[in-house]
C-alpha cells in the first residue's frame, strides 16, 4: 500500500498507533453507514432534528481547550485511550435510547470522547514522524483510517443485506466494543511520545496563530453539510437504505485508502497554502453541484469527491507544527478544535432552522460562499521555508 518510501517510516509506536487508529475507525465503519437510517428510520427524527443534534453534539468541541488544559499533564497515549474509551461506550449506549432527548444525552457523552481525540490524533502523526515526512505520516494514518472504514461498512452492508430485519441498534453495540479494543494499543504507545523539553503550556491563544484559527473556523462551519448533511439528503430526500448507502461510504474509504498517502506528500511537497486552497476550491464546486443537481447518483459522486478533498485538511496541522514551537503544538491543536466547534456548533443550529426556509439547495449555495472565503485565507498563508519558524518569525511577511 505504501511502497518502500512509506515501509522505511514504519517504528514500534507507529505501528500500535495505526492498529489502534484501525480499531477505532473499524468501529465507526460499521455503525457509520448505519447513523442516519438509525436517526431517521428507528428514532424517527426529522431532518431539522438531525442538524440539531449534530450541532447539540458539537458542544464538548467547544469545550475542548479547558478539558484539554486540565489533561494537558498526562501523556499524550493516556489522553488517547480516554478518548476512545468514553466514545466507545458512548456509542454503545447509543443502543439503548428510544427518545430524541436520550439521544441527545448519549451523543453528548460520545462526543466528549470524539471530540478528545481530535487533536490528539495529528499530534500522535507528527509527533512519529520528521520534518519532511509529516504530510506523509498522517496521510499514511488517513490510509489506515480508510481501510478500517471500508472493513467495518463492507461488513455493515452484507449484513444489513443479508439481515435487513436486525435492529439498528446492534450495530451501535458491535461497533462501539470495536473503539474500545483500540483502548489497550493506545495504552501499549511510549509515555514519552509527544513530550518536549519545554514544559506544555496548559492553554494557548497566540496571536501569530490568528490565520489557523480563522481557517478552522471555516473548516467546521462546513464540517457537517459536507458530511451528516449529505448523507442525510441521500436518506431523505432520495429515500436511500443502509445496503444503498454502505457501499457508497466504503467506495469513498477506498478510494481514501488509496489515495490519502499521495496526498499527504503533496502537502509535504507543495505546502499548506496551495494544497488548503485547491482543496477549497473544489468543495466550492462540489457544493453547488449539491445545490443545483437533482439526481442521487451523481451526488453520491459528488460527496465521494467531497471526502476526499477533505483530506487535504491534515495541511492545517502540518502548518502549526510549521507557526509553533514543539511544546505548543498539542494545545494548540486543541484551541484550534474549540475555535473550529464554535462554528461547527452554530452553523448546524442555523441550517436546521433555515432548511425548511431555503432548501437543501440554499444550505449549499451558502455553504460555497463561505468555503470561497476559505481560499482567500488559505492563500494568506505564509510559511518561512527550509527550516523551523522561530514563534517571533511565524507569520511574518
Amino acid at each position: 500500500m505504501f511502497g518502500n518510501g512509506m515501509a522505511s517510516l514504519w517504528t514500534r509506536d507507529l505501528a500500535l498507533t495505526a492498529t489502534a487508529v484501525f480499531m477505532m475507525r473499524f468501529g465507526e465503519g460499521i455503525l457509520g453507514g448505519a447513523r442516519m437510517n438509525f436517526f431517521v428510520d428507528t428514532i424517527g427524527l426529522t431532518g431539522g432534528q438531525v442538524l440539531w443534534l449534530e450541532g447539540i453534539r458539537e458542544i464538548p468541541g467547544v469545550l475542548l481547550v479547558f478539558i484539554a488544559a486540565l489533561t494537558m499533564h498526562l501523556p499524550l497515549s493516556w489522553r488517547a485511550a480516554a478518548s476512545a474509551a468514553i466514545l466507545g461506550l458512548g456509542f454503545m449506549a447509543h443502543a439503548l435510547v428510544g427518545s430524541y432527548t436520550g439521544l441527545l444525552a448519549v451523543a453528548v457523552i460520545a462526543s466528549f470522547g470524539l471530540h478528545g481525540y481530535q487533536p490528539i490524533h495529528p499530534a500522535l502523526g507528527i509527533s512519529l514522524a520528521t520534518e519532511s515526512t509529516r504530510g506523509r505520516v498522517l496521510g499514511m494514518l488517513t490510509s489506515v483510517s480508510s481501510l478500517a472504514s471500508i472493513v467495518g461498512m463492507g461488513i455493515l452492508a452484507l449484513a444489513s443485506n443479508l439481515m435487513r430485519n436486525l435492529s439498528l441498534r446492534w450495530y451501535y453495540v458491535i461497533g462501539g466494543a470495536m473503539i474500545l479494543v483500540s483502548v489497550y494499543f493506545f495504552l501499549r504507545l511510549s509515555r514519552d511520545l509527544g513530550a518536549t523539553q519545554a514544559k506544555q503550556p496548559r492553554l494557548v491563544f497566540r496571536r501569530r496563530h490568528w490565520l489557523y484559527y480563522v481557517l478552522t473556523f471555516f473548516e467546521g462551519s462546513r464540517k457537517e453539510v459536507l458530511g451528516s448533511f449529505c448523507t442525510l439528503v441521500l436518506v431523505e430526500q432520495f429515500g436511500w437504505k443502509v445496503w444503498q448507502l454502505s457501499p457508497l461510504l466504503a467506495i469513498t474509504a477506498v478510494l481514501s485508502m488509496l489515495l490519502a498517502p499521495a496526498l499527504g506528500m503533496l502537502v509535504d511537497r507543495f505546502g499548506a497554502r496551495w494544497t488548503l486552497a485547491s482543496s477549497y476550491a473544489v468543495l466550492v464546486l462540489a457544493c453547488i453541484g449539491y445545490a443545483v443537481i437533482p439526481n442521487a447518483m451523481i451526488l453520491a459522486g459528488l460527496y465521494a469527491i467531497m471526502r476526499l478533498a477533505q483530506i487535504l485538511n491534515l495541511g492545517l496541522s502540518v502548518y502549526v507544527r510549521q507557526i509553533a514551537p514543539p511544546e505548543e503544538m498539542t494545545p494548540t491543536l486543541s484551541a484550534g478544535v474549540s475555535v473550529n466547534h464554535v462554528s461547527s456548533v452554530a452553523m448546524p443550529l442555523l441550517f436546521g432552522a433555515l432548511t425548511p426556509i431555503i432548501g437543501y439547495s440554499g444550505v449549499y449555495l451558502m455553504s460555497a460562499v463561505i468555503i470561497a472565503i476559505s481560499v482567500v485565507f488559505a492563500l494568506a498563508m505564509r510559511i518561512p521555508t527550509p527550516r523551523e519558524p522561530s514563534p517571533e518569525a511565524a507569520l511574518a511577511g
